[in-house]
C-alpha cells in the first residue's frame, strides 16, 4: 500500500455502501435498516478484533471499548459463541 496515498475514511465505505444497498433496493421499502446496518458492521468487527487479540475476549472488548459482557452478548446474539 502506498503510505503516501490518502486513507478513505471507513465512514466514506460505509456511506457508499449503504448508499449502493439503498439503490439496490429499487423502490422497495425497508424498516430495518438500523438493526441490518448494525448486523452488518459488528460482525466482522467482532471477528477482527478476536481475531487481532487472538481470541481473548477480554483483551477484545478493551479494544472496542466495551464491556467484556457486552462483547459476549452480542457473540451469542449473532450466533458467533
Amino acid at each position: 500500500m502506498d503510505s503516501h496515498r490518502p486513507r478513505t475514511p471507513l465512514r466514506d465505505h460505509v456511506a457508499n455502501s449503504v448508499s449502493r444497498y439503498l439503490r439496490d433496493l429499487d423502490g422497495e421499502s425497508t424498516n430495518v435498516l438500523y438493526q441490518l446496518v448494525l448486523r452488518e458492521v459488528e460482525i466482522p468487527l467482532f471477528t477482527e478484533a478476536l481475531r487481532h487479540c487472538e481470541g481473548n475476549q477480554s483483551r477484545a472488548a478493551d479494544l472496542l471499548g466495551i464491556h467484556r459482557a457486552t462483547l459476549r452478548k452480542k457473540l451469542r446474539e449473532y450466533g458467533m459463541a
